[in-house]
């Protein structure tokens, strides 16, 4: 059966020559007893007043239904490896969906993770939000043209002004970080993870991922820390400051994590630097034991935001035998439903 994971009926066709009739075609591939091929039944949804969401995802775990199907494995393979004690678990995100209210939940979720991985873009859109900055509901489909003209960013459907965004985490950056620089334990060299742990040390909201990262010391690794407004600062901050940025520090961190620990996990959404982090160093180690990744992209570009956790089984960055699932959908729709249902928020 593995083989036609990875090939379609037609492929397979081929290879045997067309010499079978489709009954023999099931046997040879299946099986002699076919009905071994069947799991469970499909069974109706029953909806009820009042159903809670753990209780919906049960409902749902009979339903079929294609993609909801990957989303009730997700939350059963998530919820084995965060009671699974010996697994070090990591949380992988882009920025955009730090610029949504997705943003709470992700904060109430860093505690039950021993790691993040997430992208530069992060920083901006949690510091900007937890010093007060309004993002607003928008539209795809708004002219561009006069938002630029009214001073509007677009991020998706997500509208920012600019002052809410661009000089503001200027402001919020540089305050926080001449703090830094005249505290007594200043270092003058640090590693992206631990710029942004004295970051969280000094944020005042509880909302925020960064500050609710430094309350349960779960380290954030962003090794795409200069690609966006908090990156630039610190460029603009290192030449009038004795400031060095290491960024090789917490890559070797990254490998201590592969060879230190025989079981590790990750919930990852979207792809990108944050996706492939994880996976590269957890091939050092054999791969991942369990893996939920949640994505938008197509697989047929090559990209590796599209592709499938079946091609990581391929580079060893995540093991055969593991427990993996690649969940088709919006991280805004599929998150909150997943995180609710775990029960761990």
């Amino acid at each position: 059966m593995k083989s036609l994971a990875h090939e379609s009926f037609f492929g397979v066709f081929i290879m045997v020559g067309f010499k079978y009739s489709a009954d023999q075609f099931l046997m040879l591939f299946m099986g002699e007893k076919k009905g071994a091929v069947l799991g469970r039944q499909v069974k109706d949804l029953r909806l009820s007043k009042g159903m809670s969401v753990k209780r919906l995802i049960t409902e749902m775990s009979s339903m079929g239904g294609f993609s909801a199907q990957h989303m009730v494995n997700g939350v059963e393979i998530l919820d084995r490896m965060l009671k699974d004690k010996k697994s070090f678990n990591f949380l992988s995100f882009p920025a955009d969906i730090v610029a949504t209210g997705l943003r709470g939940a992700l904060a109430q979720a860093v505690k039950h993770f021993d790691a993040i991985i997430t992208t530069g873009g992060t920083l901006d859109h949690d510091l900007a939000r937890a010093y007060g900055g309004h993002y607003n509901l928008g539209s795809f489909y708004a002219d561009d043209a006069e938002l630029h003209k009214r001073k509007v960013y677009r991020l998706g459907n997500v509208f920012i002004e600019q002052k809410e965004y661009g000089l503001a985490v200027e402001d919020y950056f540089n305050e926080i970080m001449e703090d830094i620089y005249k505290s007594k334990d200043y270092k003058t060299e640090y590693s992206a993870s631990e710029l942004i742990w004295e970051f969280g040390k000094r944020m005042k909201d509880n909302g925020s991922i960064i500050r609710q990262a430094y309350l349960h010391n779960v380290p954030i690794f962003n090794p795409g820390i200069l690609d966006g407004a908090f990156g630039t600062q610190l460029s603009i901050f290192s030449q009038t400051h004795n400031f060095k940025l290491n960024l090789i520090r917490d890559e070797l961190k990254l490998s201590d994590i592969s060879f230190d620990n025989k079981t590790t996990g990750a919930l990852m959404i979207g792809g990108g630097i944050s996706k492939h982090h994880v996976i590269w160093w957890s091939q050092f180690k054999g791969g991942l034991d369990y893996a939920v990744y949640i994505t938008t992209a197509t697989q047929f570009d090559g990209s590796l935001s599209g592709a499938r956790l079946t091609e990581a089984v391929s580079w060893g960055k995540i093991k055969e035998k593991a427990k993996y699932v690649t969940i088709d959908g919006d991280a805004t729709i599929i998150l909150p439903v997943m995180l609710s249902a775990l029960d761990i928020v």
